[in-house]
C-alpha cells in the first residue's frame, strides 16, 4: 500500500519532534541545517529513525540533495513507490 505525500510528511514531522530543539513550526521548506540547526551526526540519527519507520533504505548518495523536509518527504515517497 503506497502512502500519499501528505501522510508521509505528517509521519516525518512526528519523527522530527525530538530533533526539533528550537520547537519551530515544521513545513515542507524547513531546512535541516539552517532552520533546525541539526549537525551531520544528528541528521544521521534522524535518517535512521525515518528508515526504520518506513522500512526503507535511503541511499547515501541521495543525502546531499535532501536539505528540506519536503525534499526528504518526496524521496521517501519515491522509495515507497518503487
Amino acid at each position: 500500500m503506497t502512502q500519499n505525500v501528505d501522510e508521509i510528511f505528517e509521519r516525518i514531522c512526528t519523527l522530527l519532534k525530538p530533533f526539533n530543539k528550537k520547537d519551530i513550526a515544521i513545513g515542507k521548506d524547513t531546512a535541516f541545517s539552517i532552520d533546525l540547526e541539526l549537525d551531520s551526526l544528528t541528521v544521521m540519527d534522524m535518517l535512521s529513525e525515518i528508515e526504520d519507520e518506513f522500512d526503507i533504505t535511503i541511499p547515501l548518495n541521495m543525502l546531499p540533495d535532501l536539505e528540506t523536509v519536503g525534499q526528504f518527504t518526496d524521496a521517501v515517497h519515491k522509495l515507497l513507490s518503487e
